[in-house]
C-alpha cells in the first residue's frame, strides 16, 4: 500500500483519524489503513500519551484503580539514566 506523506506525517504527530481526515479532505478509513499499515495503534491508544501535561512525567486525568500513577517512557528513561549514573559514581 502506498502511505501519501502528508497522512503518514500527521499520525507520526499523534493526530486522530478523524482530525487528519477534515484536514486534508479525505475519508477516516484512508487514515485508519495507512495507521494500520504504519504499524500505529489506534489514535485511542495515542490518547493518553499525548495528554501528558505534567513535568513529572504522569499522565493527567488518569487515575488507576491502586493510585499508583504510570509514568511516560521519557521519565522511566530519564529515571534509568539517573540511576545507571549513580551506580557508576558508587562503583568508581
Amino acid at each position: 500500500m502506498k502511505i501519501r506523506a502528508d497522512i503518514a506525517t500527521l499520525i507520526r504527530e499523534g493526530h486522530t483519524n478523524t482530525s487528519i481526515a477534515r484536514r486534508l479532505h479525505c475519508d477516516p478509513s484512508t487514515v485508519a489503513r495507512a495507521r494500520r499499515a504504519l504499524r500505529y495503534p489506534p489514535a485511542d491508544h495515542l490518547g493518553r500519551l499525548y495528554a501528558e501535561a505534567v513535568p513529572t512525567g504522569r499522565v493527567k486525568g488518569y487515575r488507576p484503580a491502586d493510585g499508583r500513577m504510570p509514568i511516560s517512557p521519557a521519565q522511566q528513561q530519564a529515571n534509568r539514566e539517573r540511576l545507571l549514573a549513580a551506580l557508576r559514581k558508587d562503583a568508581a
